[in-house]
């Protein structure tokens, strides 16, 4: 088990390997099918980003209300395949570090490697898990979109496996 400090370096992103477990500690930005639909949409018009995506890592997670006392509420990985059509011109822009549940696109795979950044896999069903990480969590924009506005947390020891690496390697067959 490797611990990793977000966001990556290139240095970190070159050494990992398909299979390889990681426990992240850091800044990881929050989005999901509609924070990366605007992204994408202000990207193609040449506006500015809420963000820098230079070097940066973003979860695909919408997390449920924060209970009395907690930071936020149990925030689980989403199916990735719903950024797929996105997933390429951001990747484009600087992102490096993707993380979710489930397998990519070709697309995707390509510009993965195109741009040597990695995916990473979250496990599904421990939304519990993955709270007990977040040490904060605040909005940074698309507040209109509730719990799928995008995020920023702060994160200690954040697990997750190496899901597609920036060379050759992929736990999916492709």
């Amino acid at each position: 088990m490797r611990e990793l400090n977000l966001p990556l370096t290139p240095e970190d992103i070159a050494s990992l390997q398909a299979y390889d477990q990681v426990l992240l500690t850091g800044k990881l930005y929050v989005g999901r099918d509609q924070v990366h639909s605007l992204l994408y949409e202000r990207l193609l018009r040449s506006e500015s980003l809420p963000i820098d995506l230079m070097g940066q890592a973003i979860y695909y997670m919408g997390p449920s209300p924060a209970p009395a006392g907690k930071v936020i509420g149990a925030c689980g990985p989403t199916t990735s395949a719903r950024m797929d059509p996105f997933s390429p011109l951001l990747l484009d822009h600087g992102l490096k570090v993707m993380i979710g549940k489930g397998p990519r696109s070709q697309d995707v795979v390509d510009a993965i490697r195109r741009n040597k950044a990695v995916y990473l896999q979250a496990f599904g069903g421990c939304g519990a898990l993955y709270a007990s990480t977040v040490k904060s969590s605040r909005i940074l924009a698309f507040e209109h979109l509730g719990p799928e506005a995008l995020l920023l947390l702060e994160v200690e020891k954040f697990p997750a496996i190496v899901a597609i690496d920036s060379l050759q390697g992929s736990v999916f067959t492709y």
